[in-house]
């Protein structure tokens, strides 16, 4: 399949409905996947994640996410906040990634946790398939879509849940934990530099 350029209809919306899924077996997930009509976006990106709180973790205490993300080689930069409902995801695009992260510390933040990971986004109809691999966590497959109606979020749960089914993932395979809670948890959690 080619490679297309961001689509950002895909990741438009106040909300985001997303299932996260552990892969055994990560080359027949992709096996499957290219047996279905998709389309690539990015292959084999590298992304570094940059969460911020305050010392006291005000925002983890409201369960919120605030991150700087930059993606090479694609040289995408986003601002990215999460919650406090599991479903409230809000993304845009900046230019200046060292400015925002100057502003950031300007008003309290600082960094508490750095993540790096190698990501593939897919297209599948409406929704976007991303395939992970984060050192000392594994392979995951995360299946999403963003949406501004807020009445359809059931609808888009059970699409999603229809498309694991095609994708051969598993209920007991599911995680429910973000990659920073992940990452927070281990063993191998990297000291913010």
């Amino acid at each position: 399949m080619q490679t297309i350029p961001m689509s950002q209809a895909h990741f438009d919306g106040k909300y985001e409905v997303e299932f996260k899924y552990r892969l055994q077996d990560r080359d027949s997930f992709l096996a499957r996947l290219h047996s279905l009509p998709h389309q690539v976006m990015l292959k084999d990106n590298v992304e570094f994640d940059r969460y911020y709180d305050t010392q006291a973790g005000s925002l983890a205490q409201e369960s919120k996410h605030l991150c700087l993300r930059e993606m090479r080689p694609s040289d995408i930069k986003l601002w990215i906040v999460k919650g406090p409902a599991s479903q409230q995801c809000q993304a845009t695009r900046i230019d200046n990634i060292d400015s925002a992260a100057d502003m950031l510390e300007t008003m309290g933040y600082e960094v508490v946790l750095r993540l790096t990971k190698t990501r593939s986004i897919y297209f599948i109809d409406q929704y976007h398939v991303t395939v992970d691999n984060l050192e000392g966590l594994g392979d995951f497959a995360e299946l999403a879509i963003m949406t501004d109606d807020e009445t359809q979020l059931a609808h888009h749960e059970q699409g999603l849940l229809k498309l694991a089914e095609q994708l051969g993932l598993r209920e007991n395979d599911r995680e429910t934990n973000s990659y920073r809670e992940l990452m927070m948890n281990s063993q191998t959690v990297p000291s913010p530099a």
